[in-house]
């Protein structure tokens, strides 16, 4: 496998993702309540992935329990936290919701510790990980100031309620990885199916919450179609295709790009302000997220590291 064949996938998709909370905030900026931003994100996504199965000729699952579990899934990795980040949006700014969505992995680690059988456990460089990867968070978050105080707000429910995301995103990767992941159906027809339960889930609930929605102005309704389409959609293509490609270790370094995009997007382009503990505090993020990851397996050890023993990755959008 050379190069050639996922540089470009890895740098699309990183920059997708990294891209997505300026995107965000391009809509929550216009007026789209939180609420509909997620809606619209699912709903669009949703779209683009039965598009991929039908073109692909894939089938979508069709028992009750994989849908069952997909829509616990949805709630857990899509419904709530999208919701969460583009609440969080309106009082941080896109720089501080990207670094702070890095955590993702350390809340997986602590998730799938407690909820997935056979989990190792962890060393002292996984602990050391996860301690350095809270105060990093703590660190961006400016805690010495008070919580918030990285965006240049001062309003704490910002920053908090992007890392309840984080959150969210640990208890779905822990969930998806017991319930889901060996089941017979392809990443695409799993995702197709979990990102339709979260655009019903926030169809049903962002009318109850704030009433129908409306016209945001062209500028918006952009942001929130490559949102959907690109960002929910297609991204989750893209990563199935580079877990075939390069594997499931390059695919992970996703999580160390996705920071440098959303901070250089949201600077340049937002005008956004980056203070010294939003870098210092990334960058010891990305540290931890490295410290966390597993070795690759020894050989002779019995796992299977070939094309056909990988594992499909969810990704984390």
């Amino acid at each position: 496998m050379t190069g050639r064949r996922w540089w470009p996938g890895f740098v699309a998709l990183s920059a997708i993702w990294g891209a997505s909370f300026a995107l965000i905030k391009v809509a929550v900026d216009a007026g789209v309540p939180p609420v509909w931003v997620a809606a619209w994100r699912c709903l669009l996504g949703a779209a683009a992935l039965w598009a991929v199965l039908a073109a692909r000729r894939e089938a979508a699952p069709r028992d009750l329990a994989t849908w069952g579990h997909c829509a616990l899934v949805a709630l857990l990795l899509n419904a709530v936290p999208f919701v969460l980040f583009s609440y969080g949006e309106t009082r941080v700014s896109s720089v501080l919701a990207g670094v702070v969505n890095a955590t993702t992995p350390l809340f997986t680690l602590l998730f799938a510790l407690v909820a997935v059988p056979g989990e190792a456990r962890p060393g002292r460089r996984r602990i050391a990980g996860l301690v350095l990867g809270f105060a990093g968070v703590l660190t961006v978050l400016g805690v010495w100031r008070g919580f918030g105080a990285a965006s240049g707000t001062g309003a704490p429910a910002g920053g908090l309620a992007c890392l309840a995301a984080t959150c969210c995103y640990g208890a779905g990767f822990a969930y998806l990885r017991r319930h889901l992941s060996a089941r017979p159906h392809s990443a695409a027809a799993l995702s197709a199916a979990q990102i339709t339960g979260a655009a019903v889930e926030l169809a049903v609930a962002a009318p109850l919450a704030v009433g129908v929605p409306h016209w945001p102005g062209a500028g918006a309704a952009a942001a929130l179609l490559v949102l959907g389409a690109l960002g929910t959609g297609v991204a989750y293509v893209l990563n199935l295709d580079l877990v075939r490609t390069a594997g499931t270790a390059v695919a992970a370094a996703v999580t160390y790009a996705t920071p440098l995009w959303s901070t250089a997007l949201g600077a340049l382009l937002l005008a956004e302000p980056v203070g010294w503990n939003t870098v210092a505090g990334g960058l010891a993020v990305i540290a931890a997220v490295a410290l966390t990851r597993q070795p690759p397996a020894a050989p002779g050890s019995g796992v299977r590291t070939g094309r056909r023993g990988r594992r499909e990755r969810q990704p984390v959008g």
